[in-house]
């Protein structure tokens, strides 16, 4: 075992998460979480696959034909390192595969750094998913979304510069156009931004906005200090390319990415609740690490759509007042939204209802079920429209007209954040994730309360029984 993470919890009880190896080797699908009292005492084992493994450590195909399988639906890529041998026990028996991690271009003009597990044993690709993580489209400063706003800002000579000392030194650079390099933003005046998206730094503000915000969120209502819970701050990068309509979080820059959209359908992707999104993906990866396809894929979404959807409303902005949409500000129409958590499956591809093979949507798409209990947990059947029940054998679409009664936002994002970080692991489908919930909502309430009665609720209004 390695990455022994920890943290003792007001009650007295010490979750430890654990990276598994096997011969040396890293166990995809092996991190566990031991939950002890501080003395040591046992009290239960979190984990994602307890199968046992019996696998041989040397390869039967040639890491040159792993990297192969890699590469060929994929032109354009390349191989960045030599491919690392592991155990893959996601979903599945244990097998020796190859770890093959490839750099290239999404369709849209993202970045990409993806992984793609092969089997070292027939050269068959098992899984892949990739590190950068989409949306899928003081001084003061005056956003384009936010409107005026204070910033707290740094000294330097000559002027100042658009980084935060107070919160792990959080800053934003201008990337002016191009994918790399950039510079932070510097002024002479301690004022940013003037609303317009002819001035440049006006992006720069709500960009550096959104993610105090964030911060802040994280800290004030979980007690979390940065993404990694180390008092860092990552940092953004504007004006990513020409025309980009989408943003993204990297795991290898620590940062944030964030495109001006094209001027016709999509205004600049850095919106308030695309900020806390992109940011929750890093604080995914410091914590239960969700692996980015399947059923976990489409939780690391939801996550990131619950906390951005929580970060809107904790800022409580009168120019993006909070509400259950994700990046609704982005359509220069005024309408629409990139997704719904009261009614997901209004984008015609994204799912209301658990279904055997909803795995096989992309995350985006199949993040819909998690995001449809969240809100029922939150806000009930009651309170917006239409927030329907599933009915059982109905594979995607909520029709029913059963009755949830919602705990409030307050509570259900404690729930949340608790299952995330203390339960979840990193091939967490949904069946366990209601298991990581209801342990969570024990933990904060009690066993038989009425937020875990109504946890029990909501999963089974989306076919999660």
């Amino acid at each position: 075992m390695s990455r022994a993470l920890s943290l003792v919890d007001p009650d007295g009880t010490e979750p430890v998460r654990l990276d598994r190896q096997y011969r040396g080797l890293r166990v995809i699908g092996g991190d566990l979480v031991v939950h002890s009292t501080v003395m040591g005492v046992l009290l239960d084992i979190s984990r994602g696959n307890d199968r046992p493994i019996a696998v041989g450590t040397q390869p039967v195909i040639a890491e040159a034909r792993a990297v192969a399988a890699a590469l060929s639906p994929r032109p354009g890529f390349t191989s960045l390192t030599r491919p690392q041998r592991v155990v893959y026990a996601r979903d599945q028996a244990p097998e020796l595969a190859y770890d093959v991690l490839l750099a290239g271009t999404q369709p849209d003009g993202t970045p990409s750094e993806l992984h793609v597990v092969v089997s070292a044993v027939n050269g068959a690709v098992l899984d892949s998913w990739d590190d950068v993580h989409t949306a899928e489209a003081a001084g003061t400063g005056k956003g384009f979304f936010n409107g005026s706003v204070a910033l707290t800002t740094n000294s330097v000579t000559g002027g100042f510069e658009l980084r935060d000392p107070t919160r792990g030194n959080q800053y934003t650079i201008n990337l002016n156009g191009s994918t790399t390099g950039g510079a932070i933003f510097t002024s002479t005046t301690n004022s940013w931004g003037d609303g317009l998206l002819t001035n440049l730094q006006t992006v720069g503000v709500d960009a550096q906005y959104g993610t105090a915000i964030t911060w802040d969120y994280f800290k004030f209502v979980h007690g979390r200090t940065g993404i990694a819970n180390d008092n860092k701050g990552a940092y953004n990068r504007v004006h990513y390319s020409r025309k980009y309509n989408n943003a993204f979080w990297s795991d290898s820059c620590f940062c944030m990415t964030y495109g001006d959209g094209d001027g016709r359908t999509f205004n600049p992707f850095d919106s308030l609740d695309v900020a806390g999104q992109e940011m929750s993906h890093g604080v995914t990866s410091r914590t239960a690490n969700l692996t980015y396809s399947g059923e976990s894929g489409g939780l690391n979404e939801a996550t990131s759509d619950i906390f951005g959807t929580m970060v809107e409303y904790y800022a409580n902005n009168a120019n993006d007042a909070g509400d259950y949409l994700i990046g609704e500000k982005l359509y220069k129409s005024g309408t629409g939204a990139l997704r719904s958590l009261i009614n997901p499956s209004k984008d015609g591809v994204s799912a209301d209802c658990w279904y055997s093979t909803l795995g096989s949507l992309d995350v985006h798409y199949s993040s819909g079920v998690a995001n449809h209990f969240y809100f029922l947990l939150a806000e009930g059947t009651t309170a917006g429209s239409p927030s329907k029940t599933c009915v059982a054998g109905n594979t995607k679409t909520a029709s029913g007209t059963g009755t949830v009664t919602g705990i409030g936002r307050a509570a259900a994002e404690k729930i949340w954040y608790r299952a995330l970080t203390v339960y979840m692991t990193s091939s967490t489908q949904y069946a366990s994730a209601r298991t990581a919930t209801l342990a969570a909502a024990v933990d904060l309430h009690g066993a038989g309360s009425a937020q875990y009665n109504a946890v029990v609720a909501a999963w089974s209004a989306v076919l999660v029984n």
